[in-house]
């Protein structure tokens, strides 16, 4: 849901605790320049995390700028553990070794995931490693509650065609269901399904997605159903139907923060109370909670829908689906400063960054080292709240690209929050549910500063 107007906070939020390179924006009109070619899902140019999962080609210095991305697989996600969810400074582009990358502070708590939103924090999200291009893609989850608080689970691909369902805190009785084609605003594509409360019962939701509809159903049942065919738009002579590789994506995010635009905050159910709520009482931070995730491809034997070769990229920056390629280029990065025109790009025999050109990646520290503290905004802040270069709805927001190097983590280790209580206290008792400060190497730093419009979701 407009998650334009959020950029600008998740911008000043790592400016707050990063040291911040200037950077170039980017839209349709005004493409990346050759040095930093990639235009991330939020309009900033850059190398190495820009270049991945949600780099727009339309935008960027040339369409083979950002990296081809993974084909669709069959996968079976049981959410009862941390395993296979990666940190995104942990990333770069080999989905044989994770099956999501996370911004936030997932944790696993009686064999399910929960994505967590401490006080005055930007929430957290998962997003799929994998790209989907048509299929069926289920959910069990438990939505977060509370006014201003909102758990969204989409599609979105990186030319931002996006199909929603989308909960808000105070309408426990509903499911929002919205679609969008390369993130042309439409708000009469919005449509309802009631159900019984989305907070205290399971129930699992379900996007059927082919070349022809779009089906939204709950717990089995159809709520919603979507036409190509009704969605001609005869003045620009086109299909406005999502129709291009998405990652599926999860989230909990601030809808209801004070740095979101008026119309956000009331969308979302109004301010949110960061003190009073009983979830900020007990366990002391919002929480959705998420049980089985299954993705099941679409496996045309022709295009649109195939998922035959290793990855998928343009050849045409219209990026309607007759200009998808499903071929067998390479998916992974060498290291932070290479791009989709140089995927081996500071490269080194052990196959890690050289943390001595960190200072020539967008967000990188010539010091070598840095911290964030994680989803914990930082009020001294002086958050912006003007609306980024592109007209994306966001849908709940996504991750605009991922980095590090592949493998499985438990990011829960890495604090000392204690998740087996269902408590967050991770500053040794000073603020419970606040997120623990991590320190990395800039070359990492890189990559979480692409992420900045994931952070704020």
């Amino acid at each position: 849901m407009l998650s334009r107007f959020l950029l600008p906070v998740g911008v000043a939020l790592l400016g707050a605790n990063l040291a911040v390179a200037d950077q170039e924006s980017c839209d349709l009109d005004n493409k990346c320049p050759e040095d930093t070619p990639c235009c991330s899902q939020y309009g900033q140019c850059g190398v190495g995390a820009y270049c991945l999962g949600g780099c727009d080609p339309r935008m960027s210095f040339s369409i083979e700028s950002c990296a081809p991305i993974p084909v669709c697989e069959s996968r079976t996600f049981s959410m009862d553990s941390l395993d296979g969810i990666v940190d995104v400074s942990e990333y770069l582009g080999d989905a044989s070794k994770a099956d999501f990358v996370s911004q936030g502070e997932p944790i696993a708590y009686n064999d399910n995931v929960l994505l967590t939103m401490p006080p005055r924090s930007v929430g957290t999200v998962l997003a799929t490693t994998v790209n989907i291009w048509y299929g069926t893609i289920k959910a069990k989850l438990k939505t977060s509650r509370g006014a201003g608080v909102v758990t969204a689970f989409i599609l979105l691909s990186d030319v931002k065609d996006e199909i929603d369902y989308e909960f808000v805190g105070t309408e426990l009785e509903t499911a929002q269901t919205n679609y969008y084609f390369q993130g042309v605003t439409d708000y009469g594509n919005s449509q309802n399904i009631s159900l019984s409360d989305t907070f205290s019962n399971w129930h699992e939701y379900e996007i059927r997605w082919t070349p022809d509809k779009i089906t939204w159903l709950v717990d089995g049942q159809e709520g919603r159903t979507k036409k190509r065919s009704e969605t001609w738009d005869d003045e620009n002579q086109r299909w406005n139907y999502p129709q291009t590789p998405s990652r599926l994506q999860i989230s909990i995010w601030p809808g209801g923060a004070d740095t979101n635009k008026e119309g956000t905050i009331e969308w979302a159910g109004g301010p949110i109370d960061w003190e009073n709520h009983p979830d900020m009482e007990n366990p002391g931070y919002y929480y959705a909670t998420f049980g089985e995730i299954s993705i099941e491809c679409y496996d045309a034997d022709s295009a649109p829908g195939t998922n035959k070769g290793v990855s998928y990229w343009f050849d045409d920056i219209a990026a309607t689906n007759d200009t998808v390629v499903d071929g067998d280029k390479d998916t992974i990065l060498g290291s932070f400063l290479a791009t989709g025109l140089d995927m081996d790009k500071g490269k080194s025999d052990d196959d890690s960054s050289d943390d001595d050109d960190v200072a020539t990646i967008p967000g990188g520290s010539s010091s070598g080292t840095g911290s964030t503290s994680g989803a914990t905004s930082d009020e001294d802040s002086n958050s912006s709240d003007s609306s980024s270069s592109d007209d994306s709805s966001g849908g709940g927001g996504g991750d605009s690209s991922n980095s590090g190097s592949s493998g499985s983590s438990d990011s829960s280790s890495d604090s000392s929050c204690d998740t087996g209580s269902f408590s967050q206290d991770c500053n040794g008792g000073a603020d419970s549910g606040a997120a623990p400060e991590r320190v990395m190497g800039a070359s990492a730093l890189a990559g979480i500063v692409a992420l900045g419009a994931l952070l704020i979701l």
